[in-house]
């Protein structure tokens, strides 16, 4: 206060306009310095407790809450499937509205490794990104209504993914310049191999759908109208609406440069040309023409029945050696730049031999996000994974967003084989890479993003000399409802989800994408 006050007394005494600019440039730093501070806030998880007396309904009523983004209810043994429904309903904290009732997907199972044995572990359904949110309604009903029974210990958990300086003016986005040419600005059109259909219409309200939930009131979605004032600093200019690639109004600022003349992201961050995909929408995922080479005998999943194609015993803390293959590596941001809390991870990461194959998966949320929200939406998967589920860290290897950024998900080393928790069963040797959004109810990737899941499965795969267009044979590791444990299961190297387990990730229609990812993934590795 002493050196403000001088200042502002020196520019009446002397009246010099450098004096006065200097005075109100000091002023504003130390007001931004506090603005900073007080919108700074950490990542935070709470629960509520289901009420109800009858064994096969259980409800949270409406009620306020602190704020949060992300949700999902989870439950007391891990082995417990919740057969039935469960939903939410959540109001936004900026325009008081809320949303219609949405679907919780309920197909994620523990790691079966020891990680997904520890007493911590819980059954949950997948999480959802909501939103800046102070309001919350949940119900859950077993299949067969009343008489049926829900597991118990049923909980709502609520994530607020927190405020961090790298939030503050987006400056994750710009450290690095990940899409190699200042295209963090969202895209403005669907650029995919096959028209996207038109948005259904008259959904009920029982049964929305989790990518695009309407609301009660008239208002386009569930996301407020502008990035919330927790998301970028006062005094940036004001987000102008886009149509970003699910149809859903976009929250990005346009202010960012764009460095394309269509608007369109770049696929290459190393700025070095590749192939165009292939444009086969097969939507079993099997390429049409494309060469296949002969599957591997090497089993590669868990347990293995040869030598040395997987660590025996305890997996190993000591990564070893791949090949090296560092030229190609795309870009990726890293954990502390979208500010993993390293402190709810408690064991050192475990590493396998290899990373034979790579799983593609989608985070089953929303697709209405904005790309400067894909930091705070990692971020609140990490908690819920390790505070709700009770794994040592978030399950995939990598996330990648709707704009191509390239996140590191699980601790370790990008460039190790670090054994993830991602596909029940098929985590030995395999790496996970999963697309923020829902491509199974209308959500349609972007070009950015397919091209970002080829880099980075490319890349991964080449490490260790695997053909990222040819197959491998794994050995599933437990019963998945696809795969009986034991059993050598042939698939390509890179896989959907549900190829591994039973599953709909990572939605039909990100899944009639792979061979077309296959191929620019072994053109660029």
């Amino acid at each position: 206060m002493k050196r403000r006050t001088w200042l502002a007394v020196g520019s009446v005494v002397l009246g010099g306009s450098v004096v006065t600019t200097v005075a109100v440039a000091t002023t504003s730093d130390t007001s931004d310095e506090q603005t900073r501070s007080e919108r700074m806030r950490p990542v935070a998880a709470y629960t509520e407790t289901f009420q109800g007396g009858d064994p096969g309904k259980r409800s949270v009523p409406r009620k306020d809450t602190r704020p949060f983004s992300m949700l999902g209810v989870s439950w007391e043994d891990p082995e417990a499937e919740l057969d039935g429904t469960a939903q939410i309903r959540t109001r936004s904290a900026q325009s008081g509205q809320w949303t219609r009732w949405q679907d919780l997907d309920l197909d994620i199972r523990p790691p079966e490794t020891d990680e997904g044995k520890d007493s911590g572990v819980r059954g949950a359904s997948e999480p959802l990104w909501v939103g800046e949110s102070d309001g919350v309604e949940a119900r859950v009903l077993a299949e067969g209504g009343e008489s049926a029974e829900l597991p118990g210990g049923l909980r709502l958990v609520m994530i607020d993914p927190g405020v961090l300086g790298e939030d503050i003016g987006n400056g994750w986005r710009k450290v690095g310049d990940m899409n190699g040419g200042g295209n963090s600005q969202e895209p403005s059109r669907q650029p995919t191999t096959e028209p996207a259909p038109e948005p259904s219409q008259g959904e009920p309200s029982t049964e929305p759908s989790a990518s695009a939930p309407a609301t009660e009131e008239p208002e386009p979605s569930q996301e407020p109208s502008r990035q919330p004032t927790t998301e970028a600093p006062t005094g940036e200019p004001s987000p102008e609406p886009s149509t970003d690639p699910t149809g859903e109004p976009s929250t990005e600022p346009t202010g960012e440069p764009t460095g394309e003349p269509t608007g369109e992201p770049s696929a290459e961050p190393t700025g070095e040309p590749s192939p165009e995909p292939s444009t086969d929408p097969a939507p079993t995922g099997e390429p049409t023409g494309e060469p296949t080479p002969e599957p591997s005998t090497e089993p590669t999943g868990e347990p293995s029945t040869d030598p040395g194609t997987e660590p025996t015993g305890e997996p190993s803390t000591t990564a070893p050696a791949p090949s090296p293959s560092e030229t190609q590596r795309p870009r990726i941001v890293s954990r502390a730049q979208w500010g993993a809390d390293e402190s709810l991870v408690e064991d050192p990461p475990s590493y396998m031999s290899r990373v034979d194959a790579v799983f593609v998966h989608h985070t089953a949320g929303t697709n209405s996000y904005t790309c400067t929200q894909s930091a705070s939406i990692i971020r609140g998967i990490l908690t819920y994974h390790v505070k709700t589920n009770g794994w040592n860290d978030v399950g995939y290897n990598f996330f990648v967003d709707k704009c191509g950024t390239i996140f590191e998900g699980r601790a370790g080393g990008v460039d190790k084989a670090v054994r993830g928790a991602h596909t029940y069963g098929f985590n030995g040797n395999s790496a996970g890479v999963s697309l923020l959004g829902n491509y199974e109810d209308g959500g349609r990737p972007t070009q950015a993003a397919l091209d970002a899941i080829a880099r980075i499965s490319g890349w991964k795969l080449g490490l260790y000399g695997a053909d990222p267009a040819g197959k491998v044979t794994l050995t599933a590791a437990a019963d998945t409802g696809v795969w009986k444990n034991g059993e050598r299961a042939t698939l390509y190297r890179i896989s959907g989800h549900r190829d591994g387990y039973a599953t709909l990730c990572p939605g039909a229609n990100l899944y009639s994408q792979l061979p077309a990812i296959r191929t620019k993934a072994a053109a660029s590795s």
